[in-house]
């Protein structure tokens, strides 16, 4: 795909997340014992073949920054093309971010003009998946589409995270024929990834009209008030596909990760997913260790048990511990004879001898980064 460069939209604060997302992007939350949920996007378009791509930041990005750095870790840190990492831009008196999603392309829209590919990838960057972009852009080609949207049917969603996606209805053809973004009652499964394809000289127009007619959001500003004027095609895709909008689908994310086949999918097919490389000794088992089906990264030291949970880098589980259904975060201490089910544990966080906390997998319950309990 050297025709086609790549945007990585990363939104603003997302109060669904609760304790995860207070002093992080959303696209900046840890998962999967050593990612974080942008890597997965980003090395969606490297292995693509995509190797210059701007990632628009928002909402406290200077983790996302640390995270990403150079683009060393994704073969990005080149110097022509490459990763180009866009803070915010002051959008307002009284606002930090900007104002939406077409108002942060539109914002950077000089990286679009000094870019030199027919193409743009544009996706969302809080999406867990493995896609090759290949076929959707062979797609967009033969359809003679001007903007095609990448799709799936998300029958294995709850009904209230559907109502914070947009859903399509496509005819036989192929082409868009209904769009309704976050609507409370969604009458189809049917709905979007947030991954779009367009010709980068049309996407530098719709922008500069959209925003002088003081418009600011490209999905209810430009792709839902051209579904008339313009062929727009949806693309179909089958895959694993999440998305991180609330606390309850990143627990869900986490715990599916455990799945055989889903890791197949993620980690085996279509490449690598790369992220920031960090040097630490391997994993410890003590002789009292038991584990059984986690996730359990480098840096660990177990002496309890653990069971069904996604344990982060420098994780540690002193003796007689307890661990069932957890996701815990980089360098956190677990004392002796801890009892917990269904947690989620951010950074640097101590459990106490002998405390005992249960949520319930509908409603776990969420720990703040060094938090002392």
């Amino acid at each position: 795909m050297k025709s086609t460069m790549g945007i990585i939209l990363t939104g603003g604060k997302n109060d669904r997340l609760r304790e995860l997302a207070e002093m992080r992007s959303s696209t900046a939350v840890p998962i999967g014992g050593k990612y974080r949920v942008i890597d997965f996007v980003l090395s969606n378009m490297v292995n693509s073949g995509i190797t210059n791509i701007g990632v628009l930041t928002q909402y406290s990005f200077r983790s996302l920054m640390d995270h990403l750095g150079s683009g060393k870790e994704w073969d990005l840190d080149r110097r022509n093309e490459g990763l180009f990492v866009f803070p915010p831009y002051l959008a307002g008196e009284h606002s930090g971010w900007y104002q939406g999603s077409a108002d942060a392309m539109y914002h950077n829209i000089t990286f679009l003009k000094r870019s030199y590919e027919e193409y743009v990838v544009v996706a969302q960057g809080n999406c867990v998946y493995k896609m090759l972009f290949d076929g959707m852009l062979d797609y967009h080609i033969s359809k003679n589409a001007d903007i095609t949207i990448a799709y799936r049917d998300m029958f294995d969603f709850p009904k209230e995270e559907i109502s914070f996606m947009g859903v399509m209805q496509v005819d036989d053809n192929g082409k868009v024929i209904d769009f309704k973004e976050k609507h409370k009652n969604p009458e189809s499964t049917i709905c979007s990834m947030g991954i779009y394809i367009l010709k980068r000289e049309l996407l530098i127009a719709l922008l500069e009209e959209c925003i002088s007619h003081g418009k600011y959001d490209f999905v209810k500003d430009v792709i839902i008030n051209k579904l008339n004027s313009l062929n727009i095609y949806g693309y179909r895709f089958d895959g694993y596909w999440r998305n991180l909008n609330t606390i309850n689908a990143y627990y869900r994310i986490n715990m599916e990760m455990l799945n055989p086949e889903i890791r197949f999918q993620l980690f085996e097919q279509h490449g690598k997913v790369y992220t920031k490389v960090k040097d630490e000794p391997p994993a410890k088992y003590n002789e009292e260790a038991d584990v059984k089906n986690s996730i359990i990264a480098d840096g660990c030291i177990i002496e309890g048990t653990v069971i069904n949970s996604v344990l982060f880098r420098g994780v540690t589980i002193k003796r007689n511990a307890l661990v069932k259904n957890c996701i815990i975060m980089q360098d956190s201490v677990i004392e002796e004879d801890v009892d917990i089910e269904n947690l989620i544990i951010d950074k640097n966080v101590y459990l106490s001898k002998a405390i005992k906390l249960k949520g319930m997998a509908n409603f776990p319950i969420t720990i703040g980064k060094n938090a002392v309990i």
